[in-house]
């Protein structure tokens, strides 16, 4: 693999024209596709194969006049008395009037329910509340906020009128998202600045920036154009630029130092690029393979949501590595000896070819060892302390991860995710006056022969089970073998007494003889992903952790690293997800974050963090111990390997970790929940990762180990494949050196 990279690098380099011209050309095609043929999705969930999503289809299928139109929407407009009036007293019926009037003059309004009319009332039993429908027509992602927003002032202007409270219940979709905000924009400035300090070169700070910017471009641009075909979520294109961006930064920086590392060595720039790209461009290629493993595994979930949103990341991190592999050779080759900070270029300008240093080839030097002198000895305490320090290392990891233990999941919040909104003062409230499952009915399919002669028997057999509040008829179709009913629970839809009613229903689908019935409704669905996210996730975790194992068995030559690897990224996960439960389900540290807290979490958050997370903690693994299994391959001992390879890598893996969080931080100020707290998991499980796993539990653990942690059985050693990752073939008595000009060719032997 290092000979092919090598050659990949030097042909950028040498023909970088060619490949800016193709980047941008990529980049300006997909412009203009997203531009002219972007989609979004109207965000209905689908979960196939569940006995909720097959009920759903056949009811919109035998009831088309039950499914939602293209282009419609609905709100609720609530409005409650003072204390000393009731809704139908002439002056509070003269307001809703006025109401109804003000709403059904509105754009897009089709029609405005009357709560009064005797035929269907919408009043409370207390007749405090009614509650007006207002159904629209001609939404689209670009006029949603516009259409809300008149409803709400139409509202709001009726709130003076001697109501005691007006609100608006529902919603029309997110519309096309904001693929960077102010609190992300922050995140990459901080990054700039953390390369910056890293590189101490704003040249080499600004190519590895601009490098990741046109890599997440392309990538995201790649994405909103596939929905030209397929249309896609709102909250995917969001996932694919924060790990686009982060990756892309990470990679950068890893392939960047490499170079200047080899600048100072000696090289000459074509060489310093091609083993640059060959040595670290091989671990880019095993880290974001990881990565793309982890995130096209959520298929097997079989959630056409976390299906899109993984394929999606994956297609920014493939993007992320392309970038590093050509785009970044072509912009070192643009700045030479540039990329190093002033004071040093012209010394390394007059540098000769590379030489071995102690028995080793010539590994770079070390990035300014005044800076990584703390981290040196960083790394020689752990080595020197090592059970002491894994003891450390774990307690802490483990107590972030204790509000685990707590974690409560809802695939959807009703009323909305945020607790101070109009939206969820109109659930609360409906939900007050007409009771706690009135807002989420379940819907009962009934089929079998003569259905309508078996209707009194079917709603029987539901009214007697238990939390049911109410059940009627809701039509039977044009062939007479299916109806349906709605049923309403006493408990809302979160509620575990709701959950119980749906398995009961489920239990009875039989009671009826000659009909089957099934339930669907929110309540029905979250049970189902539950249940299909618990099937899938042993099966996603094997199918990732063991590729990922194979993978790196490869690159290591060892069982035992694989093992620790693996380890480490659990303890990672437990502290990530155990700081998120802590601030976006208990609320600590709420003053910090723009999104709601105090939800649940969604349902779907700990199987995507899983598959995140594991690749990214791989990242850090494959960084950092594939330098010291680079010495330890090259004859130092075990215990030396570990320091050399720390002490050449600590300090990037640092930048890149600080890099990293600073872009997932950005994002985890999103107003969005789920945006958020995706995001603040990854932050943190990066952080915990970088620093105590692989940076203290990692090398610890190799140290204790010693030889061992390098063995391989002689049998598997022959069965794997032989990938040299380190670049041995780029050894120095193979590579030639050729002059800065390129005027002769060189190439591997």
């Amino acid at each position: 693999m290092a000979r092919l990279l090598y050659r990949v690098g030097r042909f950028s380099a040498r023909h970088r024209l060619l490949t800016f011209l193709t980047w941008t050309l990529t980049l300006v095609v997909l412009a203009v596709i997203t531009l002219t043929g972007m989609k979004f999705s109207d965000g209905a969930f689908e979960i196939p194969g569940t006995e909720s999503s097959t009920a759903l289809n056949t009811v919109e299928r035998e009831f088309p006049d039950t499914a939602t139109q293209p282009g419609t929407g609905s709100l609720q407009v609530v409005v409650q008395t003072r204390d000393d009036e009731n809704v139908t007293d002439p002056a509070a019926a003269a307001r809703i009037i006025e109401l109804r009037e003000n709403l059904s003059g509105l754009p897009h309004v089709e029609t405005v329910s009357d709560p009064l009319d005797p035929a269907n009332p919408y009043v409370s039993p207390d007749l405090s509340t009614a509650v007006l429908s207002v159904d629209l027509s001609g939404i689209t992602d670009a006029n949603a906020e516009t259409v809300y927003d008149e409803v709400l002032e139409a509202a709001e202007n009726q709130r003076d009128q001697d109501w005691k409270a007006v609100e608006v219940g529902g919603s029309l979709g997110s519309g096309v998202p904001e693929i960077l905000g102010p609190s992300e924009i922050v995140g990459v400035a901080i990054a700039f600045l953390v390369l910056v300090l890293t590189f101490g070169s704003l040249r080499a700070a600004g190519a590895n920036m601009v490098g990741a910017i046109v890599g997440v471009g392309v990538g995201i641009l790649g994405v909103l154009a596939s929905s030209a075909l397929y249309p896609i979520g709102s909250i995917t294109p969001i996932l694919a630029v924060m790990l686009g961006l982060a990756v892309s930064i990470d990679y950068g920086l890893f392939v960047l130092a490499r170079f200047r590392a080899e600048l100072r060595a000696g090289r000459k720039i074509d060489d310093a690029i091609g083993i640059s790209v060959g040595t670290a461009g091989s671990s880019v290629v095993f880290a974001g393979t990881t990565v793309i493993i982890a995130l096209t595994g959520l298929a097997v979930v079989n959630i056409p949501f976390i299906t899109e949103m993984g394929l999606a990341g994956a297609v920014a991190v493939l993007i992320a590595i392309l970038m590093a592999l050509t785009l970044l050779p072509a912009l070192m080759m643009s700045m030479g000896h540039n990329v190093l900070p002033r004071k040093e270029r012209s010394r390394y300008k007059r540098s000769v070819a590379p030489t071995r240093e102690s028995g080793l080839v010539s590994q770079g030097g070390k990035e300014q060892n005044t800076r990584i002198g703390y981290l040196e000895r960083w790394g020689a305490s752990v080595v020197k302390h090592p059970l002491i320090s894994v003891i450390g290392a774990v307690t802490l990891l483990v107590i972030l991860a204790v509000p685990v233990l707590s974690l409560k999941t809802s695939l959807s919040m009703p009323g909305g995710e945020d607790p101070e909104s109009t939206q969820r003062a109109a659930y609360n409230l409906i939900a007050e006056k007409f009771g706690d499952g009135a807002q989420n009915p379940l819907i009962v399919l009934a089929e079998g022969q003569a259905i309508s002669k078996a209707q009194p028997d079917i709603m029987s057999t539901l009214e007697s089970i238990h939390d049911v509040q109410t059940v009627f008829p809701s039509g039977v179709s044009t062939t007479g073998d299916t109806a349906i009913f709605t049923v309403i629970p006493e408990s809302g839809a979160v509620d575990e007494a709701t959950k119980d009613l749906v398995r009961d229903i489920r239990e009875s689908s039989n009671a009826v003889p000659g009909v089957s019935l099934q339930v669907t409704g929110v309540t029905a669905v979250g049970i189902d992903v539950d249940q299909k996210l618990g099937d899938a996730l042993v099966l996603y975790i094997v199918l990732i952790v063991g590729l990922s194992l194979i993978l790196m068995m490869i690159m290591f030559r060892s069982i035992l690293v694989p093992l620790i690897a693996t380890a480490g990224f659990l303890l990672s996960l437990g502290a990530g997800l155990g700081v998120t439960v802590a601030v976006f389900q208990w609320g600590w540290l709420g003053s910090l974050f723009a999104a709601p807290l105090g939800n649940p979490l969604l349902s779907l958050l700990p199987i995507l963090i899983v598959g995140i997370l594991f690749g990214l903690a791989m990242d850090y693994q494959v960084f950092l111990v594939s330098r010291i299994h680079e010495a330890h391959s090259k004859g130092l001992p075990a215990r030396e390997a570990i320091l050399d390879g720390f002490g050449r890598t600590a300090f990037i893996v640092v930048a890149a970790a600080t890099i990293m969080a600073a872009v997932f931080g950005g994002f985890a100020l999103s107003p969005s929940s789920l945006v958020a707290s995706i995001a603040l998991a990854l932050a943190v499980g990066v952080v915990a990762d970088a620093f105590l796993v692989r940076m203290v539990i990692v090398p610890a653990i190799l140290s204790l180990t010693g030889e061992a942690a390098w063995w391989l059985p002689k049998w598997l050693g022959r069965a794997l494949p032989h990938i040299d990752a380190e670049g041995s073939a780029l050894e120095a008595p193979t590579v030639s050196t050729v002059p800065d000009d390129f005027e002769t060719t060189s190439r591997v032997q």
